[in-house]
C-alpha cells in the first residue's frame, strides 16, 4: 500500500523534499501509509522523513516542516489500496439495488467507507468497521463523520438496512461522542417503515447526544421502477405533514439548544411547492451535498446575478438569444419562475424543459440521475428546442463523474452531436449567463473534437 503522487504544490514540504508526480510515497517517519488520511496525520510532525519510490528505486529524504506548511501532495487515489470499503447491508431503498440493468460496472458498487465519510462527507452506516477501524477513528480524530441512521430502534434499523446483524447505532454514536468525534446524521424516511412513532423516537434519541450529534437531516425515500420490496414514495400530503412536524421540532430545539438540530432536505419543499427556508435557517451547516440548502444557495446566487450581471446589461447583447434550459421534473417549476424573471429583464428567450426519467422511472425526479438518452429522446421532439433554440443548457450534475459522463455513459458532446445543437453545462444562473454570453468553460459544439483528457466537472 502506497500513494501514487499526481501533483506537488509549489512551496510545500513535498516540493522542498524534491518529490515529483509519478513518485510513490510509501511512508512518513517510518509509518506506512494506507491512504491520504495517514499522509495528513503523520505529516504533522516538525521533522519528516519521507520514503518514496521513483522509477523502481527506493529513496528517503528528511526535511523540516515550517509551522502550518502543508505536505502539498495530491494523490491519484485517496485510498492507496484503491478498493473502497464495501457495504454489507441490503437497504430496500439503496440506489445500487435499484439500478437499471446493463449499466457500467462502477454503478453497482455499494460503498460504505468511513474514510470517504471523513474526507468527502459521504454518509455511511458504521456496520462494517473492525476494531482497528474504531481505534484509528479515535487516534486520528476523524471528525466529523456522516452517518446514515434511518432509525435508532435497533430492530427497525435492521429492517431498514435488511441486515439482522447491524449493531446498535446509539451505542456506536455514544462511543464516538465519548472519543470526541462529532457526527452529522441522516434519516431516509420510507412510508410505513421508519416514519411515524419510529421517526419520533429517532429524533428524540439523537437529541440526547447533542452537541456530539450535530444535525439530523430528514430525507424522503427515492425509489426507481426497479424497486422490488413493495415500498412507495411520499404523497404531497405526507410531505406537508412532515414539514409541519419538523417545524415543531425545530421550535423546541431552538429553545433547548439554540439551533434547529433537525432539518428537512430540499425535496420536501419542492414536492409541496412551499418556499425553502432562508440561509439562516440552516444554522451555518454545510450539508448541500446531501440536499440541504442547495436550492436556497441557488436562489440567493440568482438574486446576486440578477442585480450585478443581468441588470448591469450583461445580457443586452448575448451570443445566444434563444436557449433551452433542461432540468428534472422536481426542480422545473422553480427554474421556470427564475427563467421568467430573467426574460423580463432581458431580450433572451428561455424555455424550461423538464425531462421525465424513463430510464429509472417517473418517481426519480432529480437532475443528478437523468440519463443522456432520455434528454436526447425528449428534446428531439420538442418544438422550441428543434425549431428555435440556439443553445441547450444541461444541468452539470447530470455529468458529475471524472470523465464528465451521464449515468448511461453519454457525454455532453454525445448529446450535442445527437441533437445537432451546442450544449453548455450549468449549476447556477451565473453559469447560465456565462453560457448565453459565450463565456462558459463547459461548452460543446456538435462538430468539435472529443476532449483528449477527462473533463473534471468544475
Amino acid at each position: 500500500m502506497a500513494g501514487l503522487i499526481r501533483s506537488v504544490e509549489a512551496g510545500s514540504v513535498a516540493a522542498q523534499a524534491g518529490l515529483q508526480p509519478g513518485d510513490v510515497l510509501v511512508s512518513i517517519n517510518g509509518h506506512r501509509l494506507r491512504d491520504v488520511i495517514d499522509a495528513q496525520f503523520y505529516a504533522a510532525d516538525e521533522v519528516l522523513t519521507l520514503h518514496f519510490v521513483r522509477a523502481g528505486h527506493d529513496h528517503s529524504v528528511t526535511v523540516r516542516r515550517a509551522y502550518n506548511q502543508a505536505l502539498g501532495i495530491t494523490f491519484a487515489h485517496p485510498t492507496f489500496d484503491v478498493d473502497i470499503r464495501r457495504c454489507n447491508n441490503l437497504c430496500p431503498f439503496c440506489f445500487v439495488l435499484q439500478n437499471a440493468p446493463r449499466m457500467r460496472r462502477s454503478l453497482y458498487i455499494k460503498d460504505d467507507d468511513y474514510r470517504y465519510s471523513f474526507l468527502f462527507g459521504h454518509f455511511v452506516t458504521l456496520t462494517n468497521l473492525s476494531e482497528e477501524d474504531w481505534a484509528r477513528i479515535a487516534e486520528q480524530r476523524l471528525t466529523p463523520l456522516y452517518v446514515s441512521v434511518h432509525a435508532t430502534d435497533p430492530e427497525v434499523r435492521r429492517r431498514c438496512l435488511r441486515n439482522p446483524n447491524a449493531p446498535d447505532i446509539m451505542a456506536q454514536l455514544r462511543w464516538l461522542a465519548e472519543h470526541g468525534i462529532e457526527t452529522h446524521t441522516q434519516l431516509v424516511i420510507t412510508p410505513g417503515l421508519n416514519d411515524g412513532v419510529h421517526l419520533e423516537r429517532s429524533v428524540r434519541d439523537l437529541a440526547t447526544l447533542y452537541p456530539a450529534v450535530r444535525s439530523v437531516s430528514v430525507v424522503p425515500v427515492g425509489l426507481t421502477k426497479y424497486h422490488r420490496y413493495g415500498h412507495r414514495t411520499h404523497t404531497r400530503a405526507e410531505a406537508e405533514q412532515m414539514l409541519a412536524q419538523i417545524a415543531r421540532w425545530q421550535d423546541a430545539f431552538v429553545a433547548r439548544f439554540g439551533v434547529r438540530f433537525v432539518y428537512a432536505t430540499d425535496e420536501w419543499y419542492l414536492l409541496t411547492g412551499r418556499p425553502v427556508p432562508p440561509k439562516r435557517a440552516y444554522d451555518g451547516l454545510n450539508l448541500q451535498a446531501n440536499g440541504l440548502g442547495m436550492v436556497r444557495d441557488f436562489l440567493d446566487e440568482w438574486r446576486r446575478v440578477l442585480r450585478r450581471e443581468v441588470r448591469a446589461s450583461a445580457l443586452q447583447h448575448p451570443r445566444y438569444r434563444r436557449a433551452t434550459l433542461v432540468t428534472a421534473t422536481l426542480f422545473a417549476p422553480l427554474l421556470r419562475r427564475v427563467a421568467h424573471q430573467m426574460m423580463r429583464e432581458t431580450n433572451v428567450m428561455l424555455d424550461v424543459v423538464p425531462i421525465v426519467n424513463n430510464a429509472l422511472g417517473e418517481t426519480i425526479t432529480v437532475a443528478g440521475l437523468l440519463h443522456g438518452q432520455d434528454v436526447i429522446a425528449q428534446l428531439s421532439t420538442h418544438p422550441f428546442t428543434q425549431a428555435e433554440s440556439e443553445l441547450i443548457i444541461l444541468p452539470r450534475l447530470m455529468f458529475d463523474h471524472p470523465d464528465c459522463i451521464a449515468l448511461d455513459d453519454l457525454s455532453p458532446l454525445d448529446v450535442a452531436r445527437a441533437l445537432g445543437k451546442p450544449i453548455a453545462l450549468a449549476d447556477t444562473m451565473g453559469d447560465v449567463v456565462d453560457a448565453l454570453t459565450g463565456q462558459s468553460a463547459l461548452h460543446f459544439e456538435p462538430d468539435m473534437a472529443a476532449p483528449l483528457l477527462p473533463l473534471v466537472a468544475a
